[in-house]
């Protein structure tokens, strides 16, 4: 795949869950709606990931940010896990 697409992909990528993100916090900002909390810091992370994978794939290729995409992964569905248990009590 050429180099720019990549790149366009990738941002797109990041820009769409940082996107997603910021609407989820405003919208639990205005509603106080706590799912929307943890929507939101799960987008976040996920935000991190897809930067980490920027980073990892395009900008620095000799050094290997595995562990970080794959622990902001593991952070963010796990406080989705959190929040979905927690509000369904």
């Amino acid at each position: 795949m050429n180099q720019i697409v990549q790149v366009a992909i990738y941002l797109l990528c990041l820009l769409t869950s940082g996107t997603c993100s910021w609407l989820l916090i405003r919208g639990y900002r205005r509603s106080q709606t706590r799912l929307l909390l943890w929507a939101g810091l799960c987008f976040t992370f996920l935000s991190l990931n897809n930067l980490a994978v920027l980073f990892d794939i395009l900008i620095f290729p000799e050094i290997d940010f595995q562990i970080w995409r794959h622990g902001a992964s593991l952070v963010a569905v796990s406080v989705l896990l959190f929040g979905l248990v927690w509000e369904s009590e």
